[in-house]
């Protein structure tokens, strides 16, 4: 599936189980002592009173959550069935061998983006090394770098998928949060405004609807960040094992 229509559905998706949570869940009848659900008993119902937009920091929230298990499970699945120190261990002593076949089997085996981009580099090799196709030492290593810069150029994507939808979720919340502050205090405002004494339950809800607003944007946006930045450098650290590993796998070709 495109990165743009995972993050269509799953943000529709996401706003009406929002939406529903905000209006069933927050707004239930019993989290308020009156029929207007103006004057809430509990948490949930003074969460209700933050507005319209609690609603769509709750979306932003279970994106959060989402993108969050989803680059989990795929970046697992990227590091492959066994522990890529052990996996290259055994592949180097096939290559050491002259197993080219053998370390191309355990790359299947392994999968993940190690394993790819191992599989690229000595599958190429085993084809330029043929009887039929052989050529010079100096092309064949050109050819097999050139393979392992393909081979990364289509892995890197994938490990970074949906890392920009996190970080623009963020932002958004940051800033939706900041929306619903400045049109809560606006509404606490207008209460204290009016001619004689201010209406205790509209500066209330106008607080209220501050203060929810404000703390459930930070916190969307806290996690976030902290998730991008976590899985950022998770992708750093499969990148420089990449290179590290397709480096001294091409040494080790150029040595026989």
């Amino acid at each position: 599936m495109k990165q743009s229509a995972f993050i269509v559905i799953l943000f529709v998706l996401a706003l009406v189980v929002s939406v529903a949570i905000y209006e069933v869940g927050l707004g239930a009848a019993g989290n308020f002592s009156d029929a207007a659900r103006e004057k809430p008993t509990n948490l949930p119902g003074r969460a209700y009173t933050g507005g319209p937009l609690i609603s769509l920091l709750i979306c932003l929230s279970i994106m959060d959550v989402a993108i969050i298990i989803e680059r989990s499970l795929s970046l697992r699945r990227a590091a492959g069935k066994k522990a890529i120190p052990k996996f290259f261990k055994e592949t180097i002593e096939s290559i050491r061998s002259g197993k080219i076949d053998d370390a191309i089997a355990a790359c299947d085996a392994q999968r993940g983006s190690v394993a790819n981009v191992l599989k690229a580099a000595l599958s190429r090799y085993k084809e330029l090394t043929s009887g039929k196709s052989a050529v010079d030492s100096e092309k064949q290593l050109v050819e097999v770098q050139r393979s392992v810069e393909e081979a990364m150029m289509l892995e890197t994507p994938l490990l970074e998928k949906n890392l920009i939808a996190l970080s623009t979720i963020a932002s958004i919340a940051t800033m939706t949060g900041l929306l619903g502050t400045v049109i809560g205090m606006i509404r606490a405002f207008a209460a204290m405004a009016q001619t004689g004494a201010p209406d205790a339950v509209s500066l209330a809800t106008g607080i209220s609807e501050a203060l929810f607003n404000t703390a459930g944007g930070l916190m969307v946006a806290i996690i976030g960040i902290v998730s991008y930045n976590f899985f950022v450098n998770k992708v750093d650290n499969f990148t420089f094992q990449v290179d590290e590993a397709s480096y001294n796998v091409i040494q080790l070709l150029k040595s026989k």
